[in-house]
């Protein structure tokens, strides 16, 4: 079976200094994994090289989604392709309304898996479906797009994207960063409302706190740009209990 994201060998650097020193991974559809490490291993520069922000140099390897290779896309071509990131810290756009904002978003994936756009009516409906279920107001709809918005509802409004695109790699980098007992309780219920068997999710986080609620298929130890282990949702305890020093001199 054809892996819906495979990461083989990957290599990356930032100016002269490597980040990634050897990635291998390969995302089933249906499976979330969930990428934990200390600060400085690399874990958000892998979610940066996967999606394709300008910045990070490829030096070796490859990113494959359905067997194909992203590597010359663009990051808007990797997004209508079906992947997602979301960010550890979203940022504000002065200027751009959020509804239309969505709606721009939505119908480029519309347009390029060759269904016709939503219409306006149409998608307001939707949004504020979609919207109740995040706790999301309509007042935040009316907004500037994250202007204004407290750290929780930045990654509520998030996770409202991922629910409207519904992309088949939804990458998440620390989204529970900033977040309260609370909010970190709406975001991966929302996130586990979008788990389904046609996706795949890949959960970067530091903390164990968040696989409480988002629980993982697959669990991998990220250290100095490379995997040092892997396993079930157990190693996440494993983690929290012994901290990455024991699992990096095991590894």
């Amino acid at each position: 079976m054809t892996a819906l994201l495979e990461v083989r060998n990957l290599y990356a650097s930032v100016g002269d200094k490597p980040i990634l020193k050897g990635i291998n991974l390969s995302l089933n559809a249906g499976e979330v994994h969930a990428i934990m490490g200390p600060n400085g291993s690399g874990k958000s520069t892998m979610s940066y090289v996967l999606a394709g922000r300008d910045g990070y140099e490829i030096t070796g390897g490859d990113v494959l989604i359905n067997g194909d290779s992203v590597l010359e896309l663009s990051p808007d071509e990797r997004a209508r392709a079906g992947m997602f990131l979301a960010f550890q810290y979203p940022v504000e756009l002065p200027g751009v309304g959020g509804m239309s904002f969505l709606r721009a978003a939505v119908n480029a994936r519309r347009l390029e898996a060759g269904e016709n756009e939503v219409d306006q009516l149409a998608f307001v409906k939707m949004v504020r479906a979609k919207a109740g279920e995040l706790g999301i107001s309509d007042d935040m709809l009316k907004r500037a797009v994250n202007v204004g918005f407290s750290g929780g509802e930045k990654k509520r409004y998030e996770i409202l994207q991922m629910a409207l695109l519904e992309p088949s790699i939804g990458i998440l980098d620390e989204t529970d960063s900033g977040l309260d007992v609370d909010a970190l309780k709406i975001v991966s219920d929302g996130v586990n409302m979008l788990r389904a068997p046609e996706r795949t999710m890949l959960v970067i986080t530091h903390y164990q706190r968040l696989l409480n609620h988002i629980v993982p298929d697959h669990v991998h130890i990220l250290a100095d740009g490379k995997i040092r282990k892997s396993g079930g949702k157990e190693l996440a305890l494993e983690v929290e209990e012994s901290g990455y020093a024991g699992i990096d001199d095991a590894a």
